[in-house]
């Protein structure tokens, strides 16, 4: 079964879930749910999110598990908090998403620099279009 994210695998803009199913009895539920906010973290993040939990929120432990050094293990655990703050715009969470990509090599530098671009711009749009509004 593949794995649920909450972003594009294209641009990393995020996707809405529509669709819930029942394996056992064939069910399906249609409408837009919300996601958990664990879900918001790439696949990685989640990882070192449980190790953190399994490890009683111990930094020494998570870096011997990740073979990382302690100042590593707090740069990725505050990430992993910047990420699950509520208050992060829409922009915001795309260039995080987008540089967790590039540090966990599933994109190019390139491809990011293009993507940040792309956010960048998309960025400019909302804000103009926000202060149309007013």
């Amino acid at each position: 079964m593949t794995e649920l994210s909450t972003r594009c695998p294209y641009c990393f803009a995020r996707v809405q879930v529509k669709t819930l199913a029942c394996e056992a009895c064939g069910v399906e539920v249609t409408g837009r749910f919300g996601v958990p906010r664990f879900l918001e973290l790439s696949a990685e993040q989640q990882r070192f999110a449980t190790e953190f939990l399994l490890a009683s929120g111990s930094l020494k432990k998570v870096a011997e598990t990740f073979g990382i050094s302690y100042p590593t293990v707090r740069a990725r655990l505050d990430r992993i908090i910047e990420c699950l703050e509520a208050a992060k715009s829409t922009a915001q969470e795309r260039r995080a998403a987008i540089l967790d990509a590039v540090e966990e090599k599933r994109i190019s530098t390139h491809k990011a620099s293009a993507l940040l671009a792309e956010a960048h711009e998309d960025e400019e749009e909302e804000e103009r279009e926000d202060g149309n509004d007013g």
